[in-house]
């Protein structure tokens, strides 16, 4: 399920923002905030779809963003993250025996 109004539910919503706008080996350390950040998806697709260039958003950096925008410049992040979303919370998972 699509969560809208998602940055009250954000993992890092107790934090201060300067933490999650570092450079260099710091980003590693923010990018883990963001692990089992039950909101993650949408405020990466908010990042991806405003191109916000600084700070870690949805578990990534601003360069790794850069990376995804260059090769689907005209995608709608929103629709492409809420489709994997859901074809993943949908899709039957495997116990092997």
């Amino acid at each position: 399920m699509w969560v809208e109004d998602w940055a009250p539910r954000a993992a890092c919503r107790a934090e201060q923002p300067d933490e999650l706008f570092v450079r260099g080996a710091e980003q590693n350390e923010a990018k883990q905030l963001c692990q089992g950040c039950p909101v993650r998806t949408e405020c990466l697709a908010e990042a991806l779809d405003n191109q916000i260039e600084w700070g870690v958003w949805g578990g990534m950096t601003e360069r790794e963003r850069r990376a995804l925008l260059r090769r689907r410049p005209t995608a709608s992040w929103r629709s492409v993250l809420q489709n994997a979303k859901q074809e993943s919370t949908a899709a039957p998972t495997r116990v092997s025996v």
